[in-house]
């Protein structure tokens, strides 16, 4: 079972590419992040096309996020878009429930700068999320959470540690909030499976970062324990990110083994 998360940066602009990873992976499911679409706008006959259903929770111009699944899980259960409690006009969360498998699919505030008002947000954002996803852990044994989270949680995830030091996405208080996420009971796959890679999953546009891989690992999928002893595989898929017109992030899968 292959569960995956891809920011896309325009769905609009990506379908094509979205289509092809689906053909080509089969994923059970698939979250994506910055679609930049209201949910109207996406064609889910495009996706219905290859055997798969979609939840979306879309908005125009930014963020966005949806869960493509492949049809044959059934109607998942649970349907959440965004976060509960939280008062946020941004379309940056959805979960639902396949089986025993409980996904919740997140875009992550990118802060712009450590001073700003988008930074303070948030900072409002991941204490939310992680009151959130406490009171899931407590409801559900076989949970994952993955998205583009803008959070480099190590330096080891950063192609030039100095030269991010102290800066958004690399700040010790953004990498303490991811840390409280695993201390929920959370696991991070690519890490358990590959421990020592760098494994970047985003690239900046210019200056070549990705010929040169300048990159940063800010895409995550955190499993918990009751899904830890099915993991068999996690990686991600740099070949994706060549592709022509990519998005900057590539999409980062797991492999999970029966139950």
């Amino acid at each position: 079972m292959i569960i995956a998360t891809w920011n896309v940066n325009s769905l609009n602009v990506r379908m094509p590419q979205v289509l092809a990873w689906l053909a080509e992976w089969r994923p059970a499911i698939l979250g994506l992040q910055e679609l930049k679409q209201t949910t109207e706008a996406v064609d889910v006959e495009a996706i219905r096309s290859l055997g798969y259903e979609a939840l979306v929770n879309g908005q125009k111009t930014y963020n966005g996020v949806a869960l493509i699944y492949d049809a044959a899980l059934g109607a998942p259960t649970d349907v959440v878009t965004d976060i509960p409690d939280f008062d946020d006009p941004q379309r940056r969360v959805i979960a639902a429930t396949f089986g025993s498998i409980r996904v919740i699919n997140v875009y992550v505030v990118n802060g712009e700068a450590i001073n700003s008002d988008k930074f303070a947000y948030k900072l409002r954002w991941l204490a939310a999320l992680h009151a959130w996803i406490k009171q899931e852990r407590a409801e559900y044994d076989q949970l994952v959470l993955m998205g583009d989270f803008n959070i480099a949680p190590t330096d080891a995830d950063v192609y030039d540690p100095e030269s991010f030091r102290g800066q958004v996405l690399c700040t010790e208080t953004e990498r303490g909030h991811f840390n409280e996420l695993l201390s929920l009971g959370l696991t991070d796959a690519l890490r358990y499976i590959e421990p020592t890679e760098p494994n970047y999953t985003w690239w900046d546009y210019r200056a070549a970062g990705f010929r040169r891989d300048r990159g940063l690992r800010i895409d995550h999928v955190l499993i918990s324990e009751g899904l830890r002893s099915r993991l068999l595989h996690a990686e991600v898929d740099r070949v994706a990110r060549g592709w022509e017109r990519p998005s900057d992030h590539a999409p980062v899968r797991i492999t999970l083994g029966a139950d």
